[in-house]
């Protein structure tokens, strides 16, 4: 086994299946560096005290993944541009969103709220409510993508994080943006009974998406990719044949794109996997995330190392377990999501499904962040 290595270091050798002295620990999108405890704006939850202890424990202890999404600059003229209008306003404790697109003889309306105790955006009337508006979205002009990837933020960011992590680039695939149009429901039965026309939508997306990426990739190579979207095609919304259609052949370029500049690809569905891995392997993604043990999920880390050992896994902790359990009752899930998933020597980084997201951070919580830090030191102490 190899000597103690930086964080960085450690990060970049395991997704890329190369020895380390111990899996990296990441506490998902929690990083201590795009969350500012400074920050006064109202809506902003980490400048409440409880969450000071956690951000100073992932920034001095924890193996920092930074999310990042690169902005195009110069794009050519947004051709919806004249028929959209935004209108953002502060009611209460709640900022209100209302997208307006006007198509030829209809009109498209989404509208969306954030609480400033919680940090999340609920979608409360969707873009798309129908095939009819579906079919009027199709017929909206498209305008090619064509501009410069804007890496300053990038690369300010790593400059940041020194020896301490990586930044990882965030992409939505085309299915992530055409299900997020419409309200679930309604998104299934279209999915199901009109697939050539939801073809069509899948096809505008990734029109939008693959060109931004390309751009992205050559600007700024061999970085980790997070390619999200997937678990909108997973049981039980959709049958695994359509996971298949929607999903694969589209992700596949998405990851063809990343690897051809040295990139690492990274697939992240959460909820059931069993029926659908083979379609994610199919992608030729090199990672997955975020593999939820059962009964979030359907089956086990151990399961899906077995059955893709060059796969570089992320998980598999539970963050309705690390809010609820005591520090006794955690600290099991965590040594065995470590014996299930640090079976090779490399490939694997623990972490969490997701993060809290209310202003006051709890206790309990935070003690479950503090075990995971605590079993990885006295697991690994003889690494060091």
């Amino acid at each position: 086994m190899c000597g103690t290595m930086t964080r960085k270091e450690r990060l970049e050798r395991t997704i890329r299946g190369q020895e380390v002295d111990r899996p990296p620990v990441c506490f998902y999108e929690i990083n201590g560096l795009t969350q500012n405890e400074h920050d006064t704006d109202a809506f902003n939850i980490y400048s409440d005290p409880s969450w000071k202890p956690l951000l100073a424990l992932t920034r001095e202890k924890s193996d920092r993944i930074v999310n990042a999404s690169v902005a195009m600059r110069g794009t050519s003229h947004d051709p919806l541009a004249e028929r959209t209008t935004v209108d953002v306003r502060i009611e209460g404790d709640e900022r209100l969103a209302t997208k307006t697109i006007r198509t030829d003889g209809r009109v498209l309306t989404e509208s969306s709220r954030r609480h400033k105790d919680i940090d999340t955006v609920w979608v409360t009337e969707h873009l798309l409510k129908n095939v009819d508006d579906l079919k009027a979205y199709l017929s909206l002009p498209e305008s090619p993508i064509d501009g410069t990837p804007d890496i300053a933020p990038v690369l300010a960011m790593e400059k940041s994080l020194g020896d301490s992590g990586i930044v990882m680039l965030n992409t939505a695939d085309p299915l992530c943006m055409a299900a997020a149009l419409f309200p679930m429901d309604e998104y299934t039965v279209i999915a199901m009974t009109e697939p050539s026309l939801f073809r069509s939508l899948l096809d505008r997306c990734a029109r939008m998406i693959y060109p931004r990426i390309a751009a992205t990739v050559r600007a700024l190579p061999g970085r980790l990719w997070r390619i999200y979207g997937p678990e909108y095609a997973s049981e039980p919304y959709l049958p695994p044949s359509l996971f298949r259609d929607y999903v694969t052949g589209y992700d596949t370029e998405i990851v063809r794109l990343i690897q051809e500049t040295g990139g690492i690809a990274r697939i992240h569905s959460h909820g059931n996997l069993a029926n659908v891995l083979h379609h994610i392997a199919a992608t030729g993604a090199d990672a997955l995330d975020p593999i939820e043990p059962p009964p979030q999920g359907d089956v086990s880390l151990a399961a899906v190392r077995k059955r893709y050992p060059s796969m570089t896994l992320f998980g598999n902790l539970e963050v309705s377990d690390m809010e609820t359990l005591r520090r006794d009752e955690f600290i099991p899930k965590v040594h065995a999501a470590l014996d299930e998933g640090d079976t090779l020597d490399s490939r694997f980084v623990l972490m969490p499904s997701a993060c809290p997201y209310g202003r006051a951070l709890p206790q309990r919580t935070l003690g479950n962040y503090e075990a995971i830090i605590h079993i990885m030191e006295e697991r690994y102490a003889a690494n060091r």
